[in-house]
């Protein structure tokens, strides 16, 4: 079985560390959340508080296929200010594992130096920060460049967590997950509606 990791710090956005958790697990890829504080409890940017599965302390990248780093702030600068974060993207990225982010958590990226020369996307006032790419691209929801994958924002969970599943299990893993969650419904509805 598949398996990936989710980092938890105080202040990430709800929707875009806990969409993936959900929609991982339901195409069936083990999915471990990981605090990076020394308490299980972490506090999203909304005020709701999560049990995390385990400590960063804990964590082997050689246990998973790919990490996620959520948005939201000040979630997002304590996982860029963490080293032991930084040195934790370097090392996926080093093994040519899946390193994926979003909203605000690009800048976690550039601060490890993994996006250097690579197309990228994030929230759109983070642009200035990701200094090190070869384009930012502001016209697309999710770009995925090599084993980067990276998101606009809380809206686009969703997809970003579409994108993982689909490099890890194929498109087909994707199109039947829609089906469950009725996600084709939502996509013709507002195609008709726009």
């Amino acid at each position: 079985m598949k398996k990936f990791l989710v980092l938890l710090a105080d202040g990430f956005e709800e929707i875009e560390a806990l969409t993936p958790v959900d929609y991982l697990r339901r195409a069936g890829i083990e999915v471990d959340t990981a605090s990076i504080t020394e308490q299980l409890q972490v506090t999203g940017s909304h005020k709701i508080t999560v049990l995390a599965d385990k400590l960063l302390k804990d964590v082997t990248v050689d246990d998973y296929e790919g990490i996620y780093l959520p948005g939201g702030l000040p979630g997002a600068t304590n996982l860029r200010d963490n080293d032991t974060v930084i040195e934790l993207v370097q090392a996926f990225n080093q093994q040519e594992k899946l390193v994926t982010a979003i909203c605000a958590a690009p800048i976690v990226l550039e601060k490890a130096g993994v996006i250097d020369g690579k197309n990228v996307t994030s929230f759109p006032s983070f642009s200035d920060e990701l200094t090190s790419v070869k384009h930012y691209v502001d016209g697309e929801i999710v770009v995925t460049d090599g084993n980067i994958v990276t998101g606009r924002g809380a809206a686009i969970a969703i997809y970003e967590s579409f994108k993982i599943i689909e490099l890890l299990l194929g498109r087909a893993a994707v199109e039947k997950l829609k089906e469950g969650i009725q996600q084709d419904k939502v996509e013709a509805f507002y195609q008709f509606e726009a």
